[in-house]
């Protein structure tokens, strides 16, 4: 098993971001219980959920107090749990940090929102193309004569939010382990997206970016890191920043010395680019790979995700698995002996809920009278 084995953790299933940080800490081994709610699914409940995959599930209404109770009774075995609500929500249900920590004083409690608990945008509605502006990365993406591009919801909510409070929960479990403390732990998708733009600070303070979009080393406007068609409609990525990585595919391709003499000179890149352009379209995308491939000129073709599985590399390392007859991403990182895995596919709602409560000290009448009375599912 991986190498959070032993963890147990409480997820309050929302969308997105949070069963994806839940995903990744049930792929390394922690026991993860999806607290679902009773009764019929949601508008944006999908039948296929990777996210819930090697999970566990109990529907409570807590709304009532015997879901509540039951809830906490949880708690008081768990390491951790997560939400992902508006400030105020849980604590109006009785179930804020204050609460909990006193069920379990070594419980972490994570919160993910996207403006973060406190300030004055806190308790207004958002989503990722949201937090991602205010922090300054959605300005950074896209072409110098046209708006920001969205980069799909990835950088918010996946990177700043869930993979932030996945990093902060197993933060919290090990410093409980030496304080004997639990905590709260407060995730911002604005700050969390802000500290993935760390790199672009740096380069700012060093007076390697100027502040426009699509001029710069990273961002498509230099010529050798960027995008380009193929005679046949595909597309390639390129990205050979170094001057030697550069020095490969100026031989591969049968171009002038000119080319290294220009290549960390910003003035000279939209024009190579427009050239570069031309270059790429002269041949096949099957021509530039059997030129290419396995060579240090930083290429790679641009596939679709529905199709990555497909490529050599990503099925020589096994990158991804078939769960239940769906293809998907096999869990990552790896490790050399506590390696992860997905134990079974997406968590049924509810299925778990007898037994679970029994494990906390439910008499199977109690458990027959919650569900009677609608209080769980």
């Amino acid at each position: 098993m991986g190498p959070l084995k032993g963890i147990r953790i409480l997820e309050l299933v929302g969308i997105g971001p949070g069963p994806f940080a839940g995903m990744m800490l049930a792929d390394m081994g922690a026991e993860v219980i999806a607290i679902d709610r009773p009764g019929p699914p949601s508008p944006l409940e999908m039948k296929v959920d990777i996210n819930r995959r090697g999970k566990r599930s109990v529907a409570l209404d807590l709304k009532s107090e015997e879901g509540r109770a039951a809830f906490l009774k949880l708690c008081e075995t768990a390491d951790a749990l997560f939400e992902g609500f508006r400030p105020g929500v849980m604590e109006k249900l009785g179930l804020g940090p204050d609460d909990v920590l006193k069920a379990n004083p070594k419980i972490v409690y994570g919160r993910m929102t996207g403006w973060g608990q406190t300030g004055p945008l806190s308790k207004t509605a958002g989503h990722d193309i949201n937090y991602i502006a205010l922090s300054g990365a959605l300005h950074a993406m896209g072409p110098k004569d046209a708006p920001p591009v969205a980069p799909l919801n990835l950088v918010g909510d996946y990177g700043g939010g869930g993979m932030m409070l996945a990093f902060g929960l197993v933060c919290g479990i090990l410093e409980t382990k030496t304080s004997g403390k639990g905590q709260a732990i407060d995730v911002s998708m604005v700050e969390g997206s802000s500290a993935l733009m760390s790199i672009f600070h740096s380069m700012l303070a060093n007076h390697r970016w100027a502040p426009m979009r699509g001029v710069n080393l990273l961002d498509g406007g230099a010529h050798f890191y960027g995008t380009f068609e193929t005679s046949d409609g595909h597309y390639v990525s390129f990205g050979a920043i170094e001057p030697h990585f550069m020095q490969v595919f100026i031989d591969k391709t049968g171009l002038d010395s000119r080319w290294m003499q220009n290549h960390l000179n910003p003035g000279e890149w939209p024009a190579l680019k427009t050239e570069l352009a031309g270059i790429f379209k002269g041949k096949t995308l099957g021509e530039w790979q059997q030129l290419l491939d396995g060579t240090d000129a930083c290429f790679a073709p641009i596939l679709p995700f529905w199709e990555a599985h497909k490529h050599p590399h990503n099925q020589a390392r096994e990158s991804f698995i078939e769960v239940d007859g769906v293809r998907q991403p096999a869990p990552t990182p790896r490790f050399s002996r506590t390696e992860p895995e997905v134990t079974h596919g997406p968590a049924v709602k509810g299925a778990d809920t007898d037994e679970l409560l029994k494990n906390a000290g439910y008499s199977a009448e109690d458990i027959q009278h919650l569900r009677d009375t609608g209080k769980i599912g």
